[in-house]
């Protein structure tokens, strides 16, 4: 079965909306856990419009799925994955203003600085995936840096599933099929929801894991949180 890590940035986005502590991200976290998920996602970005670098200290105490933590590979960013050491540390190569990812790493541009990165990071004990478009030379580029998996960046699947889902997941499959004989283990996530999550899942041969936030979050204002989780892990089976 394929895992489902909860991406917990837009609650964090919720509670920073008013300040104080509602809703209590900790306590989130662990009812996503209690649920069912399978691990939680935070991806911090340096100005803290959502997650916050101490959210991610406090969350390490509690959490007791994979955690798992995205960002770009700053100084800073690091100096914190250094202090948490988390399950898995996903590399995002997103702009400090980018709204939310929107492209994954060039790993033949990108290949020796991810690779003194990748090995810095393995070297402490966490998972390594990073961030990529579904394109055979990139996923050829990542076996090269040593990362331990990929995370293929789904939004352009998203965007075209329900004009032609054929067309729309082919270059996935393509990708997941090169990274699977490379020896690269395979995460997914941007923009998957309850339409096209199970077809992803069908289709892409070795998938590890899925990251979700947005929709998730999105669904639970309507159907609760531990129903949409159940809902989520169905579409996984």
């Amino acid at each position: 079965m394929t895992k489902l890590s909860v991406n917990i940035n837009k609650i964090a986005t919720l509670r920073n909306a008013r300040g104080g502590n509602r809703p209590n991200l900790v306590q989130s976290a662990l009812d996503c856990e209690r649920f069912g998920s399978q691990g939680i996602t935070v991806h911090p970005r340096p100005d803290e419009r959502h997650i916050r670098y101490q959210d991610v200290l406090d969350l390490k105490k509690v959490v007791t799925t994979e955690f798992n933590i995205e960002g770009n590979p700053t100084p800073e960013f690091l100096e914190l994955v250094k202090k948490v050491v988390p399950e898995q540390v996903t590399l995002v190569p997103d702009a400090p203003d980018a709204i939310t990812s929107n492209a994954g790493w060039d790993t033949l541009r990108h290949q020796d600085f991810l690779k003194k990165i990748i090995a810095d990071l393995k070297s402490i004990g966490t998972r390594v995936s990073i961030f990529v478009d579904p394109v055979v030379e990139m996923v050829e580029g990542a076996a090269e840096t040593g990362t331990d998996r990929i995370e293929l960046y789904t939004e352009a699947y998203a965007s075209h599933y329900h004009q032609n889902r054929d067309q729309a997941i082919a270059p996935y499959a393509q990708a997941a099929e090169r990274a699977v004989a490379l020896g690269l283990g395979i995460n997914a996530g941007h923009d998957l929801d309850l339409d096209n999550l199970k077809y992803l899942k069908q289709n892409i041969p070795g998938l590890l894991e899925v990251s979700i936030g947005h929709a998730l979050i999105c669904d639970a204002l309507y159907l609760g949180l531990e129903n949409t989780i159940q809902l989520y892990l169905r579409q996984l089976s």
